[in-house]
């Protein structure tokens, strides 16, 4: 894992996050963490990002039950973003698809 004091945090103080299906291999999502929520995130083993358009944490599935159980998180070559392996507990994204990526029908 990582020491979230070690990476090299964006004028905001954030990191972009890729998440990645441990099983698959497929991209999930992308999001931004803060060295606060990736301490939450190594503490409880749930992925908690920092919304950037509501400005405060996010607990992915705090509300849908649809959490990322993270298994592995590591640093680009700069430590300046990161790649998040997962377990996810149901669909990834809002429109509830497993990956934010899918096109739409």
């Amino acid at each position: 894992m990582i020491d979230p004091a070690s990476l090299t945090y964006d004028p905001q103080g954030l990191i972009p996050v890729i998440i990645q299906d441990e099983r698959t291999k497929d991209v999930l999502m992308l999001g931004y963490a803060n060295e606060e929520t990736l301490n939450e995130t190594l503490a409880n083993g749930r992925m908690v990002f920092f919304s950037r358009s509501r400005n405060q944490r996010w607990l992915k599935g705090g509300t849908s039950g649809n959490y990322l159980h993270v298994v592995d998180i590591k640093a680009d070559c700069d430590s300046d973003a990161l790649l998040v392996s997962v377990h996810p507990e149901g669909p990834t994204c809002h429109r509830g698809t497993p990956s934010c990526f899918e096109e739409e029908n």
